[in-house]
């Protein structure tokens, strides 16, 4: 019963994640990509010609043309992901038709493209976080993947979107609106990783040295820090050593190099970038 209750919490968690993130996308999408011609790829931009071709409420383009992938989904990729994801695209939808009615915040492209990708990324990214969807490109990622998990849904997301985009600078006739659409659909994924991957870099710290367990323990004692003892070979002089690995803040990056060159001065050191860490004394 506890368990029952369990999931159907973080099923409602999910469910509201999921129409916060829709409601983003919305925003995104009538205040600053729709009213400047702009795209972010998928089904809005699809909406986007049928919009100012034929004058059909955004909105309700994009619902219908999900649909049909929908009820494919429903047999594919189960029912809660379905109901979670439905909600998603008719909160959308709704969302993008009222917002339409409203004054666009800005008429340059640039800016446009710069914001609508920025809040249409944080908006994808909280919804991809529900393991949810509001249709479109993703969904059909998912869907391709389920009968080939070889394939990457990334690829698939970008060569969906770049035909789309593709088609909304044939229509329009101008270039402009394929590199400034090309600029939100780049801002647009860099803020999905950085919502999934985190903006805490740190750095990973490699040292070689024949005085390890001196480093090591200084390294503890004065950084703080905790060292991990792999066991190597030098291939060219033949000599087995303990490498220690440390992860580091930025900040404490130059106090390990310190400690390390005090102590050996020819210890052989390598910094590399750690873009997530995850445990003790890091993200958890």
């Amino acid at each position: 019963m506890l368990e029952k209750n369990k999931k159907v919490r973080v099923f409602a968690i999910e469910t509201i994640e999921t129409m916060v993130g829709a409601f983003m996308m919305a925003i995104a999408t009538s205040l600053f990509l729709l009213p400047n011609q702009l795209s972010s790829g998928g089904f809005s931009g699809i909406a986007t010609i049928f919009y100012y071709l034929l004058k059909i409420p955004m909105g309700t383009m994009i619902l219908s043309l999900n649909v049909p992938f929908f009820l494919f989904a429903a047999y594919k990729l189960g029912k809660g992901f379905v109901i979670k994801s439905l909600v998603g695209t008719t909160t959308f939808s709704l969302a993008i038709d009222v917002l339409d009615k409203l004054s666009p915040l800005t008429n340059d492209r640039f800016l446009a493209c710069i914001y609508g990708g920025i809040i249409i990324g944080l908006g994808m990214a909280i919804i991809l976080k529900a393991n949810s969807s509001t249709g479109g490109s993703d969904l059909i990622s998912m869907l391709v993947r389920e009968y080939n998990p070889n394939i990457r849904t990334s690829n698939v997301i970008i060569i969906i979107d770049t035909l789309i985009v593709g088609l909304n600078v044939l229509f329009f006739k101008e270039i402009e609106i394929g590199l400034y659409s090309a600029i939100a659909i780049y801002l647009m994924g860099k803020m999905i990783d950085i919502i999934f991957e985190g903006i805490y870099f740190t750095k990973l710290v490699i040292i070689i040295s024949n005085k390890s367990q001196e480093i090591s323990q200084e390294i503890g004692e004065k950084i703080r820090k905790g060292t991990t003892g792999l066991f190597g070979k030098g291939m060219y002089t033949n000599e087995h050593k303990t490498i220690l690995m440390c992860a580091a803040s930025r900040g404490d990056v130059a106090r390990v190099k310190q400690v390390s060159k005090r102590i050996d001065p020819s210890s052989f050191i390598i910094i590399a970038n750690a873009r997530e860490v995850v445990g003790l004394g890091f993200k958890k």
